[in-house]
């Protein structure tokens, strides 16, 4: 996929967005429209493998929407949400050309699906959904239990999943436990195989970090992506390369760092308990007792002004560094409200970063700039 994007030249007030070839909620194309003087891009599609599906390169993630679920006494969502609200976002991002909406089982212990179902009901199909397994939980008390690596478990997620989405077929499934060693989950590639073959899925992938993991699904014929952490304060070089020499699509979670990269957050801030970042699990980095670590702070604010440029926000200027970073990457941001759609959807209208911005970002940041 070209990282190519077309110049509005100026003069031109209306443009159709070529990044959202799909029509909207009716049968017109979604513009953005812009004054005479602007100069800002258009982004190309990115594509998953040989799948069939391409999507704007930017989609919405939806943890958050899921409202809050525990393991035990550790909160796992991000507070409350109003159900309103959230489906008021998922429509609006769709309005906006927006395609891909990635949810999981356990959000909110099937609450996001839910949610995600009604809020593109009667859309599905110009819609892209990923959804993810692997662990098991209970509903009633919105607890996670244990894992559950076994085909006849996904089987069953799966159906549960389908009946929540409201939807007889998920576009893209992926597997939600990062560590399970690669030969323990060759079963798992066999059978999704067949789902592709039974039209249940299109696609699939693993949800990790690791590549050497992710390579190991490389034997899958219909495996096409890989979701892992990317950000502006935490590249992964090693990840990507892998992933470009397959062709496959780079799906980005954590892109604005859990909310750090946001102006919201300073060395006062206190999240709450029942928000993830609150009470943080062990792997949680950004954030500790609640509070943004000092030293990711730090980072942040060294960036921030390059981030800003150009008229973006730091949450925009995040985003354009991951779609400079490779022409595989997708980010996608969570969301709770309109607003936070409304700016994260506004960042492509900016396009990726310029190479002197990569080039300075990385020197500031003490990393070698990445070949591009």
């Amino acid at each position: 996929m070209s990282q190519s994007a077309a110049a509005i030249g100026p003069g031109e007030i209306a443009v159709p967005q070529t990044h959202t070839q799909i029509s909207g909620s009716g049968n017109e194309p979604v513009y953005t429209y812009r004054a005479g003087w602007d100069t800002r891009i258009v982004m190309d599609e990115r594509g998953f493998g040989h799948s069939g599906i391409a999507v704007p390169p930017l989609g919405m993630g939806c943890w958050a929407i899921g409202g809050p679920f525990w393991a035990g006494a550790q909160p796992l969502g991000w507070g409350q949400v109003d159900d309103d609200e959230s489906t008021r976002a998922a429509q609006h991002a769709f309005d906006l050309g927006i395609r891909l909406f990635d949810t999981a089982d356990v959000y909110g212990t099937g609450h996001s699906e839910r949610v995600l179902g009604r809020a593109l009901s009667g859309r599905r199909d110009e819609a892209v959904i990923a959804s993810k397994w692997g662990n098991t939980y209970d509903e009633s008390q919105r607890q996670l239990l244990s894992p559950d690596i076994t085909p006849q478990y996904m089987r069953r997620a799966l159906e549960a999943s389908l009946r929540r989405l409201g939807t007889d077929y998920i576009d893209i499934y992926q597997f939600h436990l990062a560590d399970i060693e690669p030969a323990d989950t060759m079963p798992l590639v066999e059978e999704l195989e067949s789902l592709v073959e039974a039209g249940k899925i299109r696609t699939y992938g693993w949800s990790t970090n690791d590549p050497q993991r992710a390579a190991a699904w490389s034997v899958g014929a219909h495996c096409t992506l890989v979701q892992h952490e990317l950000n502006v304060l935490n590249d992964a070089p090693e990840m990507l390369a892998f992933i470009e020499r397959q062709g496959w699509a780079s799906l980005n979670r954590g892109p604005l760092a859990m909310g750090l990269i946001s102006d919201k957050y300073g060395p006062g801030s206190r999240l709450p308990d029942d928000d993830v970042r609150g009470i943080e699990p062990d792997w949680m980095q950004y954030f500790k007792d609640g509070r943004p670590v000092p030293q990711w702070l730090a980072r942040r604010d060294a960036i921030r002004d390059i981030l800003a440029s150009g008229g973006r926000s730091p949450v925009q200027g995040a985003l354009a560094w991951i779609w400079a970073r490779s022409p595989a990457t997708i980010p996608i941001p969570g969301f709770r409200t309109v607003e936070q759609v409304r700016e994260n959807v506004a960042a492509l209208d900016y396009g990726p970063l310029g190479d002197s911005e990569m080039a300075e970002i990385s020197k500031i940041l003490d990393r070698q700039s990445p070949e591009r």
